[in-house]
């Protein structure tokens, strides 16, 4: 799982397959920016020696104005040059990890519009917000300066102890003591950040969770006064995300005052053991100096290795979370050689279809078989609960049958892509869903390739042509989140209107008219039935008016068909759907008086 980088595991396998594309990608950015890098590091290196031997020569007494100046020139120029390169590694590594958030932003959220729907039943919105947002965060941080970082930490602190010897042996064997001791200081802290970080990052998705579902039922919290009783869910969620943060900042803050700690400890061997050999004039005054200074460059190296894993800890932790969503395969997929269907004639066969939600409870539907002819309209009746929505649900594949198979023109549906079998389905599910973008924007989903006369055709089968001439801006109106500021019957005509669009052999309409009001459901059954012949119809409805027209009326009963036929042989036939019908007919007329 993980790639050992010398002694200390830094860097797990699971981030180099994430990220090795885009460092492939990048190659040539990544070289420059640690070359530009490098020299930073080296530049900084001279700064000691132009020191060393400025202290050297006002000690010796054998300077002048002439050469202080060329000293003061030579740090200005290294100055200079050092703001140069450090803008160079900057714009590609810094580049770099912007590079790697996007490309593994864009991932995600294509992967997860691949994962099946059984996966968002499980998973809630707040963690895929967190790991796209907080999680990609420590996966910029890791790859941009932790990659910095551990470059200094090995150039930059190798470089300065070679310095070290070359002025004193002893003295630098001396200063690097502590260094075993900051080895086992990082592995022993590495982990216990790896676990708490992760426990954090699991708070974030809960607190991020809370306040958008808690933002999305604001309507709901005012009307039944519940601000109070919302507010300290959302405290209790806070104070749980902050308590984990507080762990690990016990843990966090311990490690980088150790860093400093065994730092200051060999600045003080420096300046007691230094100072005695620059007394006895066993190293010059301008290579104590030196030597100190050399320490101090060292001392960021030290420290970067406390940073380094702390960054490197975060950005694994993230990246283990992001993985697994990565790794997470959609449990609907297509076939390894799929069949193909340009424009399916829309016969529709149901052959001894069962359904269940894998959880071991009952089967919500149990041997269904049902044979539609194309362009025959189907009803789907049945008290709720029945299994109806599920049913029409198992067309376009939204689920997978647990056993039987269905069939379109005689092809089993998982023999297709699921991207050309949802191309022969216009699908209207019961809760209809609205962007927050113009009632345009919501008919054409963007695609301004529809013509004028096709989108008004499509309001006016809808019946919602009148509505949207009403508005102040038309079609142009913009609906809000979720269509905030439509009606139920609005949003549904929209969703309608959609389908309407195009031309798909087989229509799926679960309760098109439940929140209409019972002239407008007229009028939309009128344009229904104007498609009679022209596509498979497959219409689930409380009204029973609404499938009165039906080729064949099916009745659900606990996720069985219990009666089938026309309108005329099911008010025979059927109790259910002849009381159904007959209160349905008194309700009508009493709310016409």
């Amino acid at each position: 799982m993980k790639l050992e980088l010398k002694k200390g595991k830094l860097i797990p396998m699971e981030s180099l397959r994430l990220i090795r594309p885009y460092l492939k990608e990048r190659r040539w950015y990544v070289f420059w920016g640690l070359i530009f890098l490098v020299i930073v590091d080296f530049l900084q290196l001279f700064i000691p020696r132009v020191i060393k031997w400025t202290v050297d020569d006002l000690t010796a007494f054998r300077v002048n104005a002439a050469e202080l100046f060329y000293y003061a020139v030579y740090m200005v120029v290294i100055g200079l040059l050092i703001g140069l390169f450090r803008f160079g590694w900057r714009h590609c590594l810094i580049g770099l990890s912007r590079r790697i958030e996007e490309g593994i932003r864009n991932r995600l959220f294509t992967h997860i519009q691949t994962l099946s729907a059984a996966y968002f039943d499980q998973t809630r919105t707040g963690d895929l917000m967190a790991h796209a947002t907080n999680d990609l965060q420590h996966v910029r941080m890791a790859m941009g300066m932790g990659i910095v970082a551990l470059t200094d930490a090995v150039v930059l602190g190798t470089a300065s102890i070679g310095f070290m010897l070359y002025i004193n042996v002893r003295l630098t064997l001396y200063v690097l003591i502590p260094m075993p001791l900051i080895a086992v200081g990082t592995r022993f802290f590495s982990k216990r950040m790896h676990r708490l970080y992760g426990q954090v990052q699991a708070a974030f998705s809960d607190l991020t969770e809370v306040a958008r579902e808690r933002f999305a039922g604001i309507r709901i919290i005012k009307a039944y006064n519940l601000e109070e009783t919302e507010t300290e869910r959302f405290k209790s969620k806070s104070r749980d995300y902050i308590l984990k943060n507080i762990r690990l900042v016990r843990v966090t803050g311990s490690f980088f005052p150790l860093m400093l700690l065994l730092t200051h400890l060999s600045l003080a061997m420096v300046l007691y053991l230094g100072g005695r050999q620059t007394v006895l004039t066993v190293i010059t005054p301008g290579d104590f100096v030196a030597f100190i200074s050399y320490l101090g460059l060292l001392t960021w190296p030290m420290m970067a290795i406390g940073w380094v894993t702390n960054l490197i800890q975060r950005g694994r932790a993230s990246l283990d979370r992001i993985n697994k969503i990565l790794d997470t395969r959609p449990v609907i997929s297509d076939p390894v050689s799929p069949r193909t269907i340009h424009r399916a004639k829309g016969r529709v066969v149901f052959e001894n279809v069962s359904f269940d939600y894998g959880s071991g409870g009952m089967s919500v539907l149990d041997g269904i078989d049902i044979s539609l002819q194309a362009g025959e309209i189907a009803g789907i009746v049945g008290p709720p609960g029945s299994g109806k929505s599920t049913l029409l649900s198992l067309l376009p594949r939204i689920y997978d049958v647990s056993s039987g198979r269905i069939l379109i023109d005689d092809i089993d549906i998982r023999q297709l892509r699921v991207r050309d079998l949802r191309s022969q389905i216009l699908f209207v599910p019961q809760e209809p869903f609205l962007f927050a973008g113009t009632i345009r924007d919501n008919i054409t989903f963007g695609d301004y390739r529809f013509s004028e006369e096709t989108v008004l055709g499509a309001t006016k089968k809808a019946a919602l042509y009148h509505t949207i001439q009403s508005l102040p801006k038309g079609f142009d109106t913009l609906v809000g989140e979720k269509g905030v500021i439509l009606s139920g019957g609005q949003k549904q005509r929209i969703a309608l209107a959609r389908a309407f669009l195009t031309d798909a052999p087989i229509l799926v309409l679960d309760d098109p008219i439940s929140q209409v009001d019972t002239e407008t459901g007229a009028s939309i059954i009128r344009a229904l039935r104007t498609s009679a012949g022209a596509r498979t119809v497959f219409i689930i409805s409380h009204r029973l008016s609404a499938v009165r027209f039906a080729d064949r009326v099916i009745e659900l009963q606990n996720g069985r068909i219990a009666e089938s036929g026309t309108h005329v042989e099911m008010m025979a036939s059927s109790e259910y759907y002849r009381q159904t019908y007959h209160l349905q007919e008194i309700e009508t007329a009493y709310s016409a008086h």
